[in-house]
C-alpha cells in the first residue's frame, strides 16, 4: 500500500491534502510569496508572476478542454473557474508592456502538465492544486495585493470568483466531486503523486520569481 494513501474509509479529497501536506507548507512559505504579502513586490514584479502563470493556465486550460469528455477530468472541469482571460486582463494593469519569458520552472511546468495529458486523470491534480488555491490562499493574497498596492477595480481579476457564488460552499462541493471519481486503487495513489509534483512546480516557479527578484541575504 503506498504511504501516500490514507484510510481507505478517507476520501481521494483527504488523500491529496495529505499526501501534498509538507510540500504545500513549504510553497507558501516561499521568500516571493512573504515579500508578496508583505508588500515588497513591486508592480512589475508581481506582473513577472502573473506572466509565469499565463503560460501555465493557457496550457492547462487547453488540456482540460481537450480531455473534458474523460470521466475523472469531466467531474471537476468546470469552464466558470477558468483564469486565462483574467490573467490577460490584469497583465494590462500590472505588466502593460508584455517582455519575452525565459524561465526554466516555466517549461518544467508545461512539461508536466503535457505528461499529464497524455493520462487523463492526473489533470485532475493540476486542477485541484491550481483552482482550489486559487479559491482559497489566491484569495489573501488578492486581499494583501488591494491593501499594499490600493488596487480595488482593476488588477485583481485573477481573485475575483463572485460568480461562482460561496467559496466554501464551491470547495466542499468539489472535494465531494472528488471522492466519487471512479478510480482504482493504483490510479488514486498516481493522482496523488501528481498532486506533490504539481506543488513542487509551483514552488520552483515561485523561487525562482524570488531569485531574479529579491534582494540576496
Amino acid at each position: 500500500m503506498s504511504q501516500l494513501r490514507p484510510p481507505l474509509d478517507d476520501g481521494l479529497s483527504a488523500a491529496m491534502r495529505a499526501g501534498s501536506a509538507r510540500v504545500h507548507r513549504e510553497t507558501e512559505s516561499t521568500p516571493f510569496v512573504s515579500a508578496l504579502m508583505e508588500g515588497r513586490v513591486g508592480r512589475a514584479g508581481y506582473g513577472y508572476y502573473l506572466l509565469r502563470l499565463r503560460h501555465v493556465y493557457a496550457d492547462l486550460e487547453r488540456h482540460l478542454r481537450e480531455h473534458a469528455g474523460h470521466p475523472a477530468v469531466a467531474a471537476v472541469w468546470d469552464p466558470a473557474l477558468e483564469r486565462l482571460r483574467a490573467i490577460d486582463a490584469d497583465l494590462g494593469h500590472w505588466l502593460p508592456e508584455r517582455p519575452s519569458l525565459r524561465s526554466a520552472a516555466v517549461t518544467a511546468y508545461r512539461e508536466r502538465l503535457a505528461h499529464a495529458a497524455r493520462r487523463p486523470h492526473l489533470l485532475v491534480a493540476h486542477h485541484y492544486t491550481r483552482y482550489l488555491g486559487d479559491l482559497a490562499g489566491g484569495q489573501v493574497i488578492g486581499s494583501a495585493l488591494s491593501r499594499h498596492h490600493g488596487v480595488r477595480d482593476r488588477g485583481l481579476a485573477f481573485y475575483d470568483f463572485a460568480h461562482l457564488g460561496s467559496p466554501v460552499h464551491y470547495r466542499r462541493r468539489y472535494r465531494e466531486r472528488l471522492d466519487r471519481l471512479p478510480l482504482d486503487d493504483a490510479r488514486r495513489d498516481e493522482v496523488v503523486e501528481e498532486v506533490v509534483a504539481a506543488f513542487e512546480l509551483n514552488r520552483r516557479l515561485l523561487r525562482e520569481l524570488g531569485d531574479e527578484l529579491l534582494p540576496s541575504t
